[in-house]
């Protein structure tokens, strides 16, 4: 169930794990797995209380922020993690502008009546962030209810956060991402109309048109895409498409062995492997050849990853 800003009765008493959960990666599963233990210990309900939207993008409009995952992605991904809910919390100048004892006071006791909380280790929260982990603990001895603090999660040095993500992502190291996120990074969008060029050449694709805040790596890469809840395997391009008019950025997939009408349906498109960055062709002959070669090698990664895909709630 998916509740917003005042609950629903049936997540009252409910441990929450509490946080942005931009991705919900692996140090995000770990709060989840947390609260889900302490609220089975204590037999309760468990849910993930979350904000929308995040509150960097409302508190520093003028900063773009690449997320990981839209706001229905997300909460896909958090009913995938088997909560008995979620609470979406409106981020605006009213939150932002609540003092943190009285985010617990009025809001996680009084309005939620929660019967735990599961927070990571660098959890910040009311005006001007002046709530930390230990603030929260203590209040909740106060007010009756444990806080389960999570330590940093690291994967062979490297830190598992959504900075950390981020930051492969704008690399093109889309396997090491998925390592930190735990499943593939994918986009959720509409199939637009394009030019049609890839019809001619060849390769018929299905255009989308990313977040304008999305810092992928322009390039070429083996992908895998839900269709009619199927996985199909193909190859996408992501970038300005310099051989013909450097644009706006757009993903093109090509699916393989596929033959259907998918204008206007949404697509989740999972990216497997990096294959090249983009680049500039002399002539359409040379791009075809080149497609052709982008095609077997993402084949032969996505033969190697059988049925990789992201786990997604049915929301």
């Amino acid at each position: 169930m998916i509740a917003r800003d005042n609950g629903d009765p049936r997540l009252k008493g409910a441990v929450v794990a509490i946080g942005n959960f931009d991705g919900v990666h692996r140090g995000h599963r770990a709060v989840i797995a947390a609260a889900q233990k302490k609220a089975h210990d204590l037999r309760r309900p468990v849910a993930a209380l979350t904000f929308a939207p995040h509150p960097r993008l409302f508190l520093r409009p003028q900063e773009p922020l690449f997320q990981l995952s839209d706001e229905r992605s997300k909460l896909r991904l958090l009913a995938a993690r088997g909560l008995d809910g979620a609470i979406v919390m409106t981020f605006d100048a009213a939150l932002a502008a609540t003092p943190a004892e009285d985010f617990i006071t009025k809001i996680l006791v009084e309005r939620f009546e929660i019967g735990g909380a599961a927070i990571g280790f660098d959890f910040h929260f009311g005006k001007n962030r002046g709530g930390s982990p230990d603030f929260l603990r203590a209040q909740g001895a106060r007010h009756g209810f444990s806080v389960d603090v999570v330590p940093p999660l690291e994967d062979e040095g490297r830190p598992v956060s959504s900075g950390a993500i981020r930051t492969a992502l704008a690399a093109g190291k889309v396997v090491e991402a998925a390592e930190l996120l735990g499943a593939p990074w994918f986009v959720s969008g509409e199939v637009i109309h394009g030019e049609k060029r890839g019809r001619a050449l060849g390769f018929p694709t299905a255009n989308m048109r990313l977040d304008p805040s999305c810092a992928l790596k322009h390039g070429v890469y083996a992908v895998r895409a839900a269709v009619d809840g199927k996985r199909v395997d193909g190859v996408a391009s992501f970038g300005r498409r310099p051989t013909f008019d450097n644009g706006a950025p757009l993903l093109e997939v090509y699916l393989f062995d596929f033959d259907g009408e998918l204008y206007g349906r949404h697509l989740d498109v999972a990216f497997i492997g990096w294959i090249r960055p983009e680049q500039k062709f002399d002539d359409v002959d040379e791009l075809r050849l080149r497609m052709a070669g982008d095609s077997a090698r993402a084949r032969e990664i996505l033969a190697r990853s059988a049925g990789v895909f992201p786990n997604l709630g049915g929301i």
